[in-house]
C-alpha cells in the first residue's frame, strides 16, 4: 500500500488504492480536496447553491429586483424549458458586473478542419468501420503556441447537435493558457478528463482546480477559460447534445456506492473586474464564432442556481462487484450517465477502472469474449491497463465498434483458464475510463487519417484454437446415446 505522506506531491494521488488512504484512519483533520488544490468548493451533486464572493450581494425573497445591490445586473441561464418538472428544472441567476449581453457582436471564425460536429454518415468527412481501433498519444504541438481551444481534435461520435441528441469524443492537446478568451460550448456539455498536466478553469461561477485523476463537468452555455500551471496539457472530452450528466440509478445497491454526490464539488463565486478587451469563442452546431468585449466574462459576484460545473475525484469512486461467481456487468464502473430518448438506454456512460480488489471464483479474471450493442471508446488516464491485448499507455484511445466481437488473445485465456484466480488487487496505481453509448459512432478524417491511427492485430485470436474437436469421440458416444433414448 503506498505511502500517503504529506500528500503535496500531485503524483502521490496516482499511487494510492482510494482516497480513504488520505484520512490516515482518522489520525489526521479529513480534507476533501489534493492538498495542492488552491481552491475552497461547495459540495453535492444537483443541488441548488448559493455563492457571495460579497456578503450581502444576492437579493432575497426575489431573484430580480429593481436595484441589486452594488449596481449590478441580475442574469439568469435557464437551460431547460421553462415548464420542465422541478426535479430536472435547470437554471442559475448571476449578479454581475455588467450583463454577458454586453459585447461587440459576432464574427465568423475559419473551420476548425480537426473538429467535427455532424457524424451522420452522409457527411464525407466521417467514416464507418467496424474494425477494431486504437490511437497512440496524440502529440503536444511544439513551436507555436496552442491553448485549449484551438487544441481541440474529434476522434468520434454520433448524432449532430442541431438535432438535440448525440455526442461527440474530443482530445485537447495544449501548451499555451487561454489569453484574455474564454470558450463557450453552444452545443452541449463538455466532461473533461486532464490526461497530462493540471487545468485551471475560471468560470462564471467561480474557479476549478482540475488535475490528473479528477474530471470536470462545464455545461452548455458556461463560458470558461482554461489555464495551464504545469505546463502543456493533455486529455480527452466527451461532449453530450441534447442532455445532461447524471448519477446513475443506484438499485438494489441502495442508498450508497459507486460515485456519492457529496463528492462532486461546485465552485464559489470569484470575480474579476477589468476594462480591457476580451475575446469569447462560441461553438454553435460545430462551428466557430468569436465576439469581442471591453469587459471581463468572468465578473460575477454572486450567483445561485442548479445549473453549475462541478467537478470529481475519481480515487473516490466506491467500486463494487462479485464476490463469489462470474463478473458484474460494466455498468457496475459508471460514475456519471446520460439519458437518451430510448428509456432503455442512455446517450452515453461515463465508467472508471480503477484499483479494486478481484475474489471471484470458478472463473477467470480477464474479459469474457463479448458483442454487445453499446459503442466503447476507452481511454488511460495513468497506469497500465490490464483489460487490452496490445500496448495501451497513457493518453491512448481504443475504440470498438457495437456488436463487434472483441476479447483477449489465446495465451491470456489460456493462463486464466489453468489457474485457479488469486484474491487479488487489480488496477493498481491506473484509472483508465471508457466512453460507452448506445449510438453507433462515425470516425472522423483527422482520427482516421492521424498517424497515430493503428488496428488491433487480429493475428492475436488465431491461436484460439478449437478445442471441442478433440472430444469428438466422446460427443458421439452422447449423441448415439441420446438417439437410443438412453440416459446420458
Amino acid at each position: 500500500m503506498a505511502s500517503t505522506g504529506a500528500l503535496s506531491d500531485p503524483e502521490e494521488y496516482q499511487k494510492i488504492f482510494h482516497w480513504a488512504e488520505t484520512q490516515k484512519d482518522g489520525t489526521i483533520p479529513s480534507f476533501s480536496t489534493r492538498r495542492n488544490d488552491p481552491y475552497q468548493y461547495q459540495a453535492g451533486f444537483g443541488n441548488s447553491f448559493v455563492s457571495e464572493a460579497v456578503p450581502g450581494t444576492i437579493p432575497q425573497g426575489q431573484n430580480s429586483p429593481r436595484n441589486v445591490r452594488f449596481g449590478l445586473y441580475a442574469e439568469q441561464i435557464t437551460a431547460t424549458a421553462f415548464v420542465a418538472p422541478r426535479h430536472c428544472n435547470k437554471k442559475a441567476w448571476l449578479y454581475r458586473a455588467r450583463p454577458a449581453v454586453a459585447h461587440q457582436g459576432f464574427t465568423d471564425l475559419p473551420d476548425n478542419k480537426d473538429t467535427e460536429s455532424n457524424f451522420l454518415p452522409i457527411n464525407p468527412r466521417v467514416r464507418v468501420s467496424p474494425t477494431q481501433l486504437a490511437w497512440h498519444p496524440f502529440e503536444i504541438p511544439t513551436g507555436e503556441e496552442v491553448d485549449f481551444v484551438s487544441g481541440l481534435k474529434t476522434v468520434a461520435g454520433s448524432g449532430d447537435p442541431t438535432l438535440r441528441e448525440g455526442l461527440a469524443t474530443h482530445v485537447y492537446t495544449a501548451n499555451t493558457s487561454m489569453k484574455k478568451k474564454a470558450f463557450v460550448s453552444s452545443d452541449g456539455e463538455f466532461l473533461i478528463i486532464p490526461q497530462q498536466g493540471a487545468l485551471d478553469i475560471q468560470t462564471e461561477f467561480g474557479p476549478l482546480f482540475v488535475q490528473p485523476g479528477e474530471i470536470v463537468v462545464i455545461q452548455r452555455g458556461i463560458r470558461f477559460r482554461v489555464e495551464l500551471p504545469d505546463g502543456p496539457s493533455r486529455g480527452y472530452i466527451l461532449e453530450v447534445w441534447g442532455s445532461y450528466f447524471e448519477l446513475p440509478e443506484l438499485g438494489p445497491l441502495g442508498a450508497n456506492g459507486l460515485a456519492n454526490a457529496r463528492d462532486f464539488l461546485t465552485p464559489h463565486a470569484k470575480y474579476e473586474i477589468s476594462q480591457e478587451p476580451w475575446e469569447v469563442i462560441y461553438k454553435l452546431g460545430g462551428k466557430f464564432f468569436k465576439s469581442t468585449q471591453n469587459h471581463s466574462p468572468f465578473d460575477v459576484v454572486a450567483w445561485h442556481g442548479n445549473y453549475v460545473p462541478y467537478k470529481y475525484d475519481l480515487t473516490k469512486f466506491i467500486n463494487v462487484g462479485s464476490i463469489s461467481v462470474d463478473h458484474i456487468d460494466p455498468s457496475i464502473f459508471c460514475v456519471l450517465t446520460v439519458k437518451s430518448r430510448d428509456l432503455t438506454a442512455p446517450l452515453a456512460d461515463f465508467l472508471i477502472f480503477s484499483p479494486r480488489w478481484d475474489v471471484a471464483s470458478h472463473t477467470y479474471r480477464p474479459p469474457y469474449y463479448h458483442r454487445n450493442a453499446a459503442s466503447e471508446l476507452m481511454g488511460l488516464i495513468y497506469g497500465e491497463y490490464g483489460g487490452r491485448s496490445d500496448a495501451f499507455s497513457p493518453g491512448s484511445i481504443s475504440f470498438e465498434c457495437g456488436m463487434v466481437p472483441h476479447g483477449v488473445a489465446y495465451e491470456q485465456f489460456k493462463a486464466a483458464t489453468e489457474n485457479q484466480p488469486p484474491v487479488m488487487q487489480i488496477s493498481p496505481a491506473s484509472i483508465a475510463f471508457m466512453f460507452e453509448s448506445s449510438r453507433p459512432f462515425t470516425i472522423t478524417d483527422y482520427a482516421w487519417n492521424s498517424e497515430k491511427r493503428h488496428e488491433h492485430e487480429p493475428k492475436m485470436w488465431d491461436d484460439l484454437v478449437d478445442n471441442f474437436s478433440k472430444y469428438a469421440k466422446e460427443v458421439e458416444e452422447i449423441l448415439a446415446k441420446k438417439a437410443q433414448g438412453l440416459r446420458v
